[in-house]
């Protein structure tokens, strides 16, 4: 089907390709500079086209680059359009597909009209030489559709590297989705937070309160013996209050943080319920920032192994190379792990988002793990 519309879709590109011609042509003048603009406007539309065919009839997964928008008035929206990356690749489409659906072309007709015509040549021809012609049309039908789906191998690959999102739009969309959601999990966090202090501190303190008030009602009395157990309940509860604060706050940003992320994580390892190794070689300093999701990445990659896992040792090494912080966090568990709704890894990879970082899982079933986080060292 997609080489019935190819002619039809080249020849329609060539006269767009002339339209270009002219236009750079004729840039010299004024009038050609707006019919250029023009030009790069309609080649969008034109690789839209392509880019749905290419979609529906290859099952090339392409998408959709990000819309023109150019600025109020005549002006901007002439330069918008001139530097538009996505005309100026879509009328390299234009140019670039020429021999690429020449090749297809050439195979449509060698293979499905050349094994027509040898199949059909007990018609037109006598015996015995049908009877060698013949077979060798079957043969050629029979080959058609692997031929020609290879042959239109150059013509899907030019779909899907000029006419869907370039490297630097999806760079960017992908950041913008991903600050979107560290937007949205930093505001849950927060909302936590208010919890934690609104059921647990806040309600601690207002008992703290309650029992030092009844304490100093007994000390008026002068009942001491009766106040000596208020008071030591008191006692107790302000510091069991200052426990859930000293973890609240470490939770927020970990004090060790300060010291370096080595030192935050050889305290999260000790503190991991399992035995950790862990391997820091980090030449130089990373952003706080980037400190911060790694130390948090590798809290919640470490308690995914105790809570999911089932492994006795896991292993934590991080690298810094080349302007690249890598962390890779490895266990000896059941395996099994996905980036899935509830996982927590598809949080992480969110996160990891926001600063321009990925998360790669390895985890066959039956382990071992192997998850690798890598981000920049500097933002």
């Amino acid at each position: 089907m997609y080489t019935l519309i190819l002619p039809l879709a080249v020849g329609v590109g060539l006269v767009h390709l002339v339209l270009v011609l002219f236009g750079v042509l004729t840039t010299v003048n004024l009038i050609g500079v707006p019919l250029l603009a023009l030009s790069l406007v309609a080649a969008r539309g034109l690789g839209t086209v392509n880019r749905r065919l290419a979609r529906v009839l290859l099952g090339v997964p392409i998408t959709d680059p990000a819309p023109f928008r150019p600025g109020r008035g005549l002006f901007r929206w002439i330069g918008a359009a001139l530097t538009d990356a996505t005309g100026w690749r879509a009328v390299a489409h234009a140019l670039l597909r020429l021999p690429a659906a020449a090749l297809a072309f050439a195979a449509a007709a060698g293979l499905w009209g050349g094994g027509l015509v040898l199949l059909a040549s007990p018609l037109w021809r006598g015996w015995p030489g049908a009877a060698l012609l013949s077979p060798a049309g079957l043969v050629l039908l029979l080959l058609a559709p692997s031929g020609l789906r290879l042959a239109l191998a150059p013509e899907r690959l030019l779909a899907r590297t000029l006419l869907g999102m370039s490297a630097n739009e999806a760079r960017i969309r992908r950041l913008e989705r991903a600050r979107a959601f560290a937007a949205d999990d930093a505001v849950a966090r927060l909302r936590q937070v208010e919890r934690d202090l609104h059921d647990g501190t806040s309600a601690r303190l207002v008992t703290l309160a309650m029992t030092l008030g009844l304490a100093r009602e007994e000390l008026d009395l002068g009942h001491l013996e009766r106040a000596r157990p208020l008071v030591e309940g008191a006692h107790r509860d302000a510091k069991e209050t200052m426990a859930e604060l000293r973890d609240l706050i470490r939770g927020m940003l970990p004090p060790a943080l300060d010291q370096g992320l080595e030192t935050a994580l050889a305290t999260l390892a000790a503190r991991t319920p399992m035995p950790v190794r862990l391997d820091a070689d980090l030449p130089e300093r990373p952003d706080p920032s980037i400190e911060a999701v790694a130390y948090f990445c590798a809290a919640e990659l470490l308690a995914n192994v105790v809570r999911h896992s089932g492994a006795r040792h896991a292993s934590a090494d991080v690298r810094g190379r080349d302007g690249r912080l890598t962390l890779v966090v490895r266990d000896d568990g059941a395996g099994g792990a996905v980036t899935g709704a509830g996982s927590g890894l598809r949080g992480l990879a969110a996160r990891t988002g926001a600063v321009d970082g990925t998360v790669d899982v390895r985890s066959p079933a039956g382990g071992p793990t192997v998850i690798t986080v890598a981000l920049p060292l500097h933002i």
